[in-house]
């Protein structure tokens, strides 16, 4: 009779990938050679610029595939997507890509998120481990893992509470300034007594589209492990209100205790599109960011 092999604890670590620099990687679709950079704030279905799509001979003109839009404020970039022959260094796979008129970033060929690797651990190494760094665990955010019939099209983002609900939270280190939308700004500002400041900037989000962003100042700072969040920006205009949050300087207006106010309750805002988005401003003070699927969590030591 023979006996079943004993699983060393070396067969049973999970796989890990390493990211180190600007994150490039080598890969083929459909057998044509193209840069991706791996970004932790990008969708796991590749996004590929339309030169590599033309090249490595996609349907460019048919109506047969699936199209994937992408909503950034009020514009709206729509890709198109298809099943290809994809080697993202660990063998040949069938894996749907998009490309959109827009590049998702302006850099190599195309992005890649970590999710899209078959890896169980992606660690984006950004710099030298620090003395004395803290790591903090953030839970997956449940709906950017899951995987549909077509496969994940979402960006893979943590999650914090905020205010007795969750938020999401990306991470973005290719972008300089840390950003909420509007409706998590509102709610940081309640729990973290927040205010607007300053004047209204065009900031670029993703796909080179640029949308309307003010200052956030939190008086009682977020703490993220040993990130200590107390300014950010806020887009103005994009998943919810701002006109709930205080101005810096502007003195707030006292209800008289005789005045009767009436309220009604309208429809509760949907929530779930609430992003807090870490950019380089904050990530620049941290050494990783490990994403684990096994464990269904985002590690960030800083």
């Amino acid at each position: 009779m023979a006996l079943a092999p004993t699983l060393t604890s070396a067969d049973r670590a999970p796989s890990e990938r390493v990211i180190t620099g600007e994150g490039l990687v080598e890969v083929r679709v459909n057998e044509q050679p193209a840069t991706l950079r791996i970004d932790p704030a990008a969708p796991a279905m590749p996004l590929i610029n339309r030169s590599v799509a033309e090249s490595a001979h996609l349907k460019m003109k048919s109506s047969w595939g699936v199209g994937i839009g992408y909503a950034i404020g009020n514009t709206s970039v729509m890709s198109r997507t298809q099943v290809v022959r994809l080697d993202l260094g660990n063998g040949r796979i069938k894996r749907r890509v998009g490309w959109t008129s827009r590049p998702f970033a302006a850099v190599a060929d195309g992005s890649i998120g970590p999710e899209a690797f078959p890896e169980t651990i992606i660690r984006f190494q950004l710099r030298d481990p620090r003395v004395g760094a803290k790591t903090v665990s953030f839970p997956m955010d449940r709906d950017s893992t899951a995987l549909g019939i077509f496969g994940n099209f979402s960006a893979t983002f943590g999650q914090i509470n905020v205010g007795g609900e969750p938020m999401r939270v990306r991470f973005d280190p290719y972008h300089a300034r840390s950003l909420v939308t509007a409706g998590a700004g509102a709610r940081l500002a309640r729990s973290y007594d927040g205010a607007i400041t300053g004047q209204t900037e065009p900031t670029e989000i993703f796909f080179g589209v640029q949308r309307p962003v003010r200052t956030l100042i939190l008086n009682r700072p977020l703490e993220l492990g040993r990130l200590m969040i107390s300014s950010l920006g806020i887009r103005t205009t994009d998943d919810g209100s701002i006109n709930s949050i205080k101005e810096v300087g502007v003195p707030e207006q006292h209800v008289d205790p005789d005045e009767i106010v009436v309220t009604a309750k309208g429809k509760k805002r949907d929530t779930r599109r609430d992003t807090l988005s870490l950019g380089n401003d904050y990530l620049a003070r941290c050494s990783s960011i490990t994403f684990d699927r096994g464990e269904k969590v985002i590690r960030l030591t800083c």
